[in-house]
């Protein structure tokens, strides 16, 4: 192969997996949309902090569902058949929870987006881990944590500007409808470009081939590595499939012992030691966090914004790291860092006092909070946000790969609605100091998971992967 070829293989596969990545812009923008609209959802459906906690994070519960069922459907019908249903379903999502007239149908729109957040979670890492070559698919796959990122940024952008131009999130915008509505439809551009893309990028050829379908997966394999490599991933593939049987949730089930593998438990811990650190509660509640310690709607909108910024800037440092450094180093000095600045946030929350306004008054301790968040995010944006999800996409062998996300997959977003449904609980019961003290300690605990347990991915060809 020339070098001029070389160089067209390498755009075509930055092309279709940036395509990939949109669904991780719309991933991050819906989860970033809600932080804005907060406010409105109380007013315009009456609930208490119980209430409105299950109203935001609703969407989790069919991001769990969306997650599980990806993987397995995604065996069975292919990763692009099952974007193209994301994308469908973010659309239906971004307009029925801007118009949603009650907490009840509000919450159904919600699931639905869910289910499009959960699927796109796993199958677009899958699919790129699918299309790159080893020696750089760890910075194609960290490009999907920069999407996450640019979509919460855009979000809470897009959040401070509506809000500015109404004056407050519940004021009437344009058309006789609320700001926080025209947040939620706001994803109706960026879902709309990301259904119409998909359907100018190929199926993964690890799935075509997997599904029987040997010269379709020959011709995409030729198309991304040439004639020569891409005869022989071919023959790689296959060799590493198990030719008795499609990819099942069985597989995951060692046959000799009886035991559920120890590649899915690595998967399960990662999945889920990435929720407990609370990174979430900053991306949903961010607004509610520092308007709790007495900063106005926009003053919270626009620190939202920076820490958005913030978060882009650290992924562009992963994406020159990942593949350099390994996965297991970002991962286990990321637990480090922020068992550090959570613990000095829990340090400025406790030395606060509780106003009769119920906000929590910070003093001279405001400042090392808001640097401390800052950086926290910032660690994590370097380290868990996009390094777990490069480990999901890569460590399953391919006949476990469909079915150890989908298990995965459903366990980080089901710690995701446990950690995001009892922060407002938390907030009234035991205060911020309190429950970041709970997201400390679990970033602590997620360093030891990492160096027990963690093994390296980098520069390790798919086919390779052993569980």
């Amino acid at each position: 192969m020339n070098t001029k070829s070389d160089e067209d293989n390498k755009i075509f596969i930055v092309i279709i997996s940036i395509v990939a990545t949109i669904g991780g812009f719309l991933f991050g923008f819906d989860s970033g949309v809600i932080n804005g609209t907060i406010d409105g959802l109380q007013a315009s459906f009456d609930s208490d902090s119980a209430g409105t906690g299950f109203n935001v994070a609703s969407m989790l519960l069919g991001c769990a569902v969306g997650a599980f069922f990806a993987g397995r459907l995604a065996d069975r019908y292919g990763r692009r058949s099952l974007l193209i249903c994301s994308a469908t379903f973010f659309i239906v999502s971004a307009w029925g929870s801007g118009a949603a007239s009650g907490s009840i149908e509000f919450v159904f729109y919600r699931i639905i987006g869910g289910l499009a957040v959960g699927a796109a979670s796993v199958m677009s890492p899958a699919y790129i881990s699918e299309v790159a070559p080893a020696r750089y698919r760890g910075r194609l796959t960290t490009v999907q944590q920069i999407a996450i990122i640019s979509g919460l940024f855009t979000a809470f952008v897009s959040n401070y500007l509506l809000a500015d131009l109404a004056g407050i999130s519940t004021a009437e915008l344009w058309m006789g409808f609320s700001a926080w509505r025209w947040m939620f439809w706001m994803e109706l551009v960026p879902a709309v470009i990301f259904l119409l893309a998909l359907f100018f990028i190929p199926e993964s050829p690890r799935f075509l081939i997997s599904s029987g379908q040997q010269e379709a997966g020959k011709k995409v394999l030729v198309k991304l590595y040439g004639e020569t490599l891409g005869l022989s991933k071919v023959y790689e593939i296959k060799k590493s499939l198990q030719e008795d049987h499609q990819p099942r949730l069985g597989d995951l089930i060692d046959s000799s012992s009886g035991k559920i593998r120890g590649i899915l438990w690595i998967g399960v811990g990662l999945a889920v030691f990435q929720q407990l650190v609370g990174i979430n509660v900053v991306f949903y509640y961010g607004a509610v966090l520092w308007q709790a310690v007495g900063f106005s709607e926009a003053d919270a909108l626009l620190i939202n914004v920076i820490s958005g910024a913030v978060s882009i800037a650290a992924c562009l440092i992963t994406i020159v790291l990942v593949d350099r450094i390994g996965r297991k180093p970002l991962l286990l000095w990321g637990s480090v860092g922020m068992a550090i600045t959570l613990g000095m946030m829990v340090f400025a929350f406790a030395n606060g006092k509780v106003l009769d306004s119920g906000e929590l008054d910070v003093g001279p301790w405001g400042p090392l909070a808001l640097v401390s968040a800052n950086a926290y995010v910032f660690i994590f944006n370097m380290s868990w946000g996009p390094v777990m999800w490069v480990m999901l996409g890569e460590m399953f062998p391919n006949q476990l790969r469909g079915s150890g996300l989908a298990v995965s997959g459903m366990f980080q977003w089901t710690a995701n609605f446990a950690i995001t449904m009892t922060f407002p609980i938390l907030l009234v019961g035991i205060g911020l100091a309190g429950a970041y003290g709970f997201y400390a300690l679990s970033a602590a605990v997620s360093a030891a998971f990492v160096i027990s347990f963690v093994r390296e991915t980098k520069g390790i060809e798919l086919e390779k992967m052993v569980g």
